[in-house]
């Protein structure tokens, strides 16, 4: 395992690489976007993204310092085939803080050994989270998809993409579930879901970033947010930004 601590400034892109080991990559300050082919990856401060081994990916970072974690893959094979946002538990946080200081000739027993092995298990229990959002293959529809998660509005209907695309309703919908895995109204939810996280960790506050969702007032798009993420929008916060 390789530890390697990175400080980025804002709308800093990691252009479109690979890597042979599996990695974990956390965020200790600022907001992640990670892109694949599959789909993209909201890293809220203080979550991580597993990244499993050979998967083409990009980063955005938006101020982010970073602790990123290199596995060898047959050590981790349990690590997932497909990228995952997760939570980070206050001590894989220091466990990861601590990994940084390792020599790159560390000991296979002893201390270092051992702080491997528990980060190593830390990995495997750590909770995911529902933080990415799916893309289509269909060029058409990516398209729009990509249009649409950089500047999303809830007032957007199927109808609407679907007279776009020249289709109608019905196969629209039934097109884009296919695509994606999802309904268009679950898409279009965690799509807002995810710029709204970007926004608050940036330093819109709650108010601010209803109204670029287009919610007509900030206890909707509260419901709607915790609804989806577990947990009030207040928690994503800069600390000097107020509702």
């Amino acid at each position: 395992m390789l530890a390697i601590g990175t400080d980025y400034p804002p709308r800093h892109l990691l252009a479109e690489h690979r890597h042979r080991r599996a990695q974990l990559l956390y965020s200790a300050t600022g907001v992640m976007q990670v892109a694949t082919i599959d789909g993209t990856w909201t890293v809220p401060t203080q979550r991580a993204v597993l990244i499993p081994p050979d998967t083409d990916h990009q980063v955005l970072m938006e101020d982010v310092s970073t602790r990123s974690l290199y596995i060898e893959p047959t050590v981790a094979p349990w690590f997932p085939t497909r990228c995952q946002v997760v939570e980070v538990s206050p001590l894989l946080r220091e466990l990861l803080l601590a990994a940084v200081d390792l020599p790159t000739d560390y000991q296979l027993r002893g201390r270092d050994s051992t702080l491997v092995d528990l980060i190593l298990y830390e990995i495997q229990s750590v909770a995911p989270l529902a933080f990415d959002l799916p893309m289509p293959r269909h060029a058409a529809l990516l398209q729009r998809c990509q249009a649409f998660a950089m500047a999303p509005s809830i007032r957007e209907t199927p109808q609407q993409w679907a007279t776009e695309l020249g289709l109608s309703t019905r196969t629209f919908n039934r097109m884009f579930r296919v695509q994606t895995g999802l309904s268009f109204q679950q898409w279009r939810q965690r799509a807002s879901t995810m710029y709204a996280i970007r926004l608050l960790s940036t330093g819109k506050n709650v108010t601010q970033t209803a109204t670029a969702l287009g919610y007509s007032t900030p206890a909707a798009f509260s419901t709607m947010f915790s609804r989806h993420t577990g947990t009030a929008p207040n928690s994503f916060l800069l600390p000097h930004t107020s509702r």
